[in-house]
């Protein structure tokens, strides 16, 4: 869901916050009352969620807090829900919350915190939470509620806030062997929304990847998954340390783009990945879709270059990797006079290592980049291993016939 539309889908007319907390302070001056509260609760209910509150007030008064806390996860993943969730959470929830797994009172408290009718409120209820669950017990737990208090942060344009939740979620996060996926997801799909919203392209890139690592991508909705993967590719094709787009072309979620309107991005991403030109400069019209292309299509006419570059030394034998300044120079159409600027940066960007012989115009490069290889590529590392192997077997051949009896001794 984008920033918008989080914000257009709040209905107006829920209660505050801060009127809320008022509720509750005069609730607690007496006993509370449960049955009475889930009764006028179940009658404001749709027909088909009335049959929950029952279930709630059995559960409560059998002191049944597992189940009870599964009950009210599956009332609130329900739509119709959306308005009773906060005076659930701030009445009823609040007379047992001790009882309850804290990474359900956090899951809980965040779809609650979709309902406020203002996005500080939403911050203010998660600071709430976030302090409950700050312990040195909970610190993984901590983490989730901070980042989703973040996430709200972000959409007030706190950036400051948010760059600071993400700093102090990755110190706690390193002291972990492990967390639950749900932490993790939360943390990465954070993080991404920063770096989109600074425009840090390769940063938001591994994130985006790292989370869609946590979810199930089936999970998302075909607006959703459009989106995730458009805006993969953007960052793909501006970030400037990223030359190798083979994770994210294996990636299920670069489907959604084909037969869309997009789909022409996800040729763009074939295309750079193998280095191809041609292929570049007949897709290079389709920039005009998107200002950010526009604007850096200098930049990435500099980077197909380099990716060509890359992807001839790649396809190269090991023995085979002393490169003319010619032979570079028709791989990547650029003039011989701008080729040793070419491998100067790619060295310096330490995207292959080597060295230049200016006297014979020739390019020794002894390592290239590793990659994550496309299936096109992968055949071609086969052909490769395959040539290796029928060299040896000639070597091994010739050695055994002239080596005769000294080698079978």
């Amino acid at each position: 869901m984008t920033f918008l539309s989080i914000r257009e889908t709040r209905k107006q007319g829920r209660p505050g916050i801060t009127a809320l907390f008022d509720i509750m302070a005069q609730q607690m001056e007496i006993d509370f009352d449960v049955p009475k509260f889930l009764h006028q609760e179940r009658q404001k209910a749709p027909s088909n969620l009335q049959r929950y509150f029952t279930t709630f007030e059995d559960l409560y008064e059998r002191k049944l807090w597992h189940q009870l806390t599964q009950s009210i996860l599956e009332f609130f993943s329900q739509p119709a829900s959306a308005a009773h969730q906060i005076p659930i959470f701030q009445q009823f929830i609040a007379e047992w919350e001790s009882k309850i797994n804290k990474l359900s009172l956090v899951q809980i408290a965040l779809k609650a915190a979709n309902n406020c009718a203002e996005l500080k409120d939403s911050v203010q209820f998660l600071n709430d939470i976030t302090s409950k669950v700050d312990t040195p017990e909970t610190k993984d737990v901590y983490v989730l509620a901070l980042m989703e208090t973040a996430h709200f942060k972000l959409l007030l344009n706190q950036l400051d806030e948010v760059r600071k939740a993400i700093e102090d979620s990755e110190k706690i996060l390193d002291q972990f062997d492990s967390v639950e996926t749900i932490i993790y997801a939360s943390f990465y799909r954070v993080s991404a929304e920063y770096y989109k919203a600074k425009a840090e392209y390769a940063q938001y890139y591994k994130s985006a990847l790292l989370y869609l690592a946590c979810i199930n991508v089936d999970e998302l909705s075909p607006a959703d998954k459009v989106g995730r993967a458009y805006d993969l590719a953007i960052a793909a094709l501006l970030g400037d340390m990223i030359y190798n787009f083979g994770e994210l072309l294996m990636h299920p979620i670069l489907d959604s783009l084909a037969n869309t309107e997009h789909d022409w991005l996800r040729s763009l991403l074939f295309a750079f990945n193998s280095g191809d030109i041609g292929k570049f400069e007949a897709l290079a019209p389709h920039f005009s879709k998107q200002p950010l292309l526009q604007q850096n299509s200098a930049a990435l006419g500099r980077k197909i270059c380099l990716m060509s570059l890359i992807e001839a030394v790649f396809r190269r034998s090991n023995d085979n990797r002393v490169i003319p300044f010619t032979e570079i120079a028709a791989e990547t159409r650029l003039p011989a006079d701008e080729v040793e600027h070419l491998v100067m940066k790619a060295l310096s960007l330490k995207l292959i290592r080597g060295s230049i012989d200016q006297v014979d115009q020739t390019v020794i490069v002894t390592w290239v980049q590793p990659r994550v290889l496309d299936k096109e590529q992968i055949d071609g590392m086969r052909r490769q291993i395959a040539a290796w192997d029928s060299q040896v077997n000639r070597i091994s051949t010739f050695v055994g016939d002239q080596g005769g009896e000294v080698f079978a001794q």
